[in-house]
């Protein structure tokens, strides 16, 4: 019988560990028993006997990471019988179908490779007596395996639904009927297709490329069914040109949301989870922020660790508030995610906004590989260059600026990049702290505890972020496009950024305006809002910083610049 250890933390993409011992009858290796042994089990991919023998020859590694295609390592017929010989220098060569492992070593195949703390090669026959104390398995994907993940995320985001639909085609076609005048004029008199574009910009939607009639922030299927996808908030534009991660700042979610159920009322059609939800919290007080935050603690209050759905009262103590999306290609900077850094990156976090009731544990087990390969796209994605042309001399003026003022918190950017990932703390960035305030401790450790954040294990290296601090400084690349600017959304452009006392209280965005000059939004600027009764779809296109959670204060580091090194510092985060 061959013993074994147990491991600490197995990562495997596209399989589940179950974590129990496992009786198997005698195999031609002699084993009968793995004791104490999480067994792999592929979902979809691999199966052999319900098995994966190879596992067993690992002892107490500290952590194990697979990649892709590893379970083909676990057919023992591919492998064959000749798999342990030894090279003659002490270590053990593994050789699979199409792998080949080096203990000790690099990978010889180019796909995998293994580095080990320590290698213990007495057999030839690995698979009894060879252990191995391991810090990492690192995989190296196939040529081309990434980007067919990545290929396959955008088109799940686009065409498969994973929550209930939010409303269909003849609610959408009829939006218009609720419209203002002279809006409402101009929609009647027109063609079917020049008035869904019309509700498109209304709502910040973004016209798909390829069938302009439907949108990418929603997945419309062949029944008409419209259901919102992650593009909603993270499928922007600037200028008009759409570019892939960017976050929405045209989104209109309360005013779409309302009018939507207004028309369901006329059609005497059910509300929706999103006409009911919006009844009880709020979605977003201004166009192109949401209450995203407090909708995954409400959503996560009626489950448990497992995510089985159970009977809680409703908590009345939420702390509501707006927060601007990041941009998506930051994500691979990171580790943490959130404008505090406390929950782990990894796709299982991609999936918690789908806690609807009739999404069960069964569905996300189910879903996983699907949002292993979103999360691949989101990887993928690059920042967009500056379009318009910079002048070089400045900017090389401004990168000296940055390095001595900046750095620090943001990173360097260029061949030598680095990111440090600096949480700054409350007192001394001085932004907004409601969002700060607003998640205690244990809403925190819900989450990362949770099926979300593998019960904790993915949040281990995160703990000290879980009684908050401070906000997390954010990568800076493509940062020219990402306005508004503070988690918050407060800060139009970089102009004003680097300006603190002249930020605007009051302004709104042109739909889709960009300001060259300033780098940002094109707004236009009030003392206050503006007099008289504006309706609730009219006042959502304003950013008022005066209201809770809006301010715009904060980040005054810029005071301690001239204008001449603020106007260098401007040309070159138009560059990163």
């Amino acid at each position: 019988m061959l013993a074994v250890g147990r491991l600490y933390e197995l990562h495997l993409p596209r399989h589940r560990v179950i974590r129990e011992n496992l009786r198997l009858p005698p195999d031609r290796h002699g084993v009968e028993q793995l004791p104490d042994l999480p067994v792999i089990e592929p979902l979809g991919k691999f199966r052999h006997g319900g098995r994966m023998q190879f596992l067993a020859h690992f002892t107490e590694p500290d952590r194990i990471a697979f990649g892709e295609h590893h379970a083909e390592l676990g057919d023992q017929e591919g492998i064959g019988g000749d798999h342990g010989a030894d090279d003659g220098d002490g270590t053990t060569i593994l050789v699979g179908r199409h792998e080949r492992w080096r203990c000790g070593g690099r990978s010889t195949s180019g796909q995998y490779a293994m580095n080990a703390s320590r290698v213990e090669c007495g057999s030839t026959r690995w698979w009894r007596q060879a252990a191995l104390l391991l810090a990492s398995f690192v995989p190296l994907t196939a040529p081309g395996a990434e980007a067919a993940d990545a290929a396959r995320g955008r088109e799940l985001l686009l065409t498969k639904p994973y929550l209930p639909a939010d409303f269909d085609q003849d609610v959408f076609d009829q939006l218009w009927t609720l419209w203002p005048e002279p809006l409402r004029n101009r929609a009647e008199k027109a063609p079917v297709e020049e008035r869904r574009r019309m509700a498109m910009e209304r709502y910040g939607l973004t016209p798909h490329p390829d069938e302009p009639s439907r949108p990418l922030q929603y997945v419309v299927g062949r029944d008409g069914l419209w259901t919102m996808n992650c593009l909603a908030c993270h499928q922007g534009q600037v200028d008009g040109r759409v570019i892939p991660g960017l976050p929405n700042s045209n989104y209109a979610l309360e005013t779409l949301t309302e009018e939507v159920r207004l028309v369901k009322v006329k059609q005497r059609k059910p509300f929706g989870h999103m006409d009911l939800g919006s009844l009880l919290l709020p979605l977003g007080t201004t166009n192109g922020t949401t209450n995203a935050v407090i909708f995954g603690v409400a959503l996560m209050r009626h489950r448990d660790q497992d995510l089985n759905i159970i009977q809680r009262p409703p908590r009345f103590d939420l702390v509501h508030h707006d927060m601007d999306a990041p941009a998506w290609w930051h994500a691979r900077k990171k580790t943490g995610i959130y404008a505090d850094g406390f929950a782990p990156k990894g796709h299982r976090m991609l999936m918690q906004f789908l806690l609807v009731k009739e999404n069960g544990p069964g569905k996300f087990a189910d879903w996983e590989d699907d949002f292993r390969d979103i999360g691949a796209w989101i990887d993928s994605l690059e920042s967009p260059p500056w379009p318009w042309g910079s002048d070089a001399g400045l900017a090389e003026q401004g990168r000296e600026v940055f390095a001595t003022h900046c750095a620090s918190c943001h990173g360097s950017y260029g061949p030598d990049a680095s990111y440090p990932e600096k949480v700054v703390a409350i007192e001394e960035i001085g932004t907004d702290r409601v969002r700060f305030d607003s998640l205690t401790t244990k809403d925190r450790s819900d989450l990362n505890e949770s099926w979300f954040g593998h019960r904790g294990q993915d949040a281990e290296r995160l703990r000290n972020r879980e009684p908050p601090t401070g906000y997390i400084a954010p990568p800076l690349d493509g940062l020219w496009a990402t306005a508004p600017y503070f988690h918050n959304g407060s800060v139009p452009t970089l102009w004003h950024l680097l300006h603190p006392a002249q930020r605007p209280a009051v302004w709104q965005r042109a739909p889709t305006g960009y300001d060259r000059s300033r780098a940002g939004l094109e707004i236009e600027e009030l003392a206050a809002m503006p007099p008289g009764k504006l309706t609730s779809a009219e006042r959502r296109t304003w950013f008022d910083t005066s209201k809770p959670g809006k301010s715009a204060a904060g980040h005054d580091f810029p005071d301690a610049l001239d204008e001449d090194e603020k106007t260098a510092l401007l040309e070159y985060l138009k560059t990163l």
